[in-house]
């Protein structure tokens, strides 16, 4: 099987810093698997929050993630700040890609400690459904008007 490989888009709109923790360090000494996911969220909600959204209220609907997949490329380490810039690509009127670009600064110059992409599904939580996203979120999240 081939090794999974994630494009990232040219233009990020979106960046944040985010300190790695000590109980992000696992016992190979550095930030485990499991903790890029959750910077991964961590970075999302900020991205929703900066445009007034979160995942439970996205312009009326909610967020539910149908996938994930990272690429790892470097390690993190305590106290590493990771810089996080997010892209999105709307897929259909229920779908939304964001992309992750996860940086770390080496001798001054930033460094790509791994590639994400989660597929973000419209949903409504109450009636345990899909659901299409308004207008407004759609060129807010992806910064394209239809």
């Amino acid at each position: 099987m081939a090794r999974l490989i994630i494009e990232l888009p040219p233009a990020f709109y979106f960046s944040t810093n985010i300190a790695v923790r000590i109980t992000d360090i696992n016992y190979g000494g550095h930030a485990g698997n499991d903790t890029i996911l959750s910077l991964v969220h961590e970075a999302r909600m900020q991205f929703l929050n900066s445009l007034g959204y979160t995942e439970m209220n996205c312009g009326g609907i909610g967020l539910i993630m149908a996938d994930a997949a990272v690429e790892f490329k470097k390690e993190l380490f305590y106290p590493d700040v990771v810089i996080i810039s997010i892209a999105a690509n709307l897929l259909s009127k229920i779908s939304i890609e964001l992309f992750y670009k996860m940086e770390k600064q080496e001798e001054g110059k930033p460094v790509i400690v791994a590639k994400a992409k989660t597929t973000m599904i419209g949903y409504n939580y109450t009636a345990k459904k899909v659901a299409s996203f308004p207008q407004e979120v759609i060129e807010k999240i992806t910064g394209i008007s239809q």
